[in-house]
């Protein structure tokens, strides 16, 4: 197999991914000195504030629940499918950083308006499991085959 020169978009969005790991953490750390709550203790018993507290706190953990699937679907699916892959990538960031927000407030309903990742996610899972049905040489439609063009025409 060789790795295509668009490859360099997935390298990209993993690193956009890793700053915003970076980013959430970053609210974390803030939050824990706003809201007294110290290391090692996960989450706040804080009846006034603890609440915000434990929704930022799990805004960060529930991204870091699914970021290994996000990071190997990014690797793996991105080696045959540099561009569809890196934007949905790219959707995926976006809609961590859109569900912390909502999550952040306090109210945790706020963090359905990040729900759309998951499609996001759905589709790198879906190019992951097209390499490997091409890699075993399995046939069938080839459904993906568009997606195979250049990232641009230039």
């Amino acid at each position: 197999m060789v790795v295509l020169s668009k490859y360099g978009y997935v390298v990209l969005t993993g690193v956009a991914s890793m700053v915003m790991i970076g980013h959430l953490a970053l609210k974390v750390g803030q939050a824990r000195k706003k809201y007294n709550v110290p290391y090692p203790q996960m989450y706040s018993d804080d009846t006034e504030t603890g609440n915000i507290f434990n929704c930022i706190q799990r805004a960060h953990q529930n991204t870091l629940e699914s970021y290994p699937a996000f990071l190997f679907c990014l690797a793996i699916g991105g080696l045959h499918y540099p561009c569809l892959t890196s934007g949905l990538g790219v959707v995926w960031i976006i809609s961590r950083e859109v569900y912390a927000h909502g999550y952040s407030t306090g109210d945790p309903k706020k963090r359905i308006r990040g729900a759309f990742g998951n499609v996001a996610l759905l589709g790198m899972m879906l190019t992951t499991l097209e390499l490997g049905r091409q890699l075993l040489g399995w046939t069938g439609p080839q459904t993906w085959s568009f997606v195979r063009q250049p990232c641009s025409t230039q």
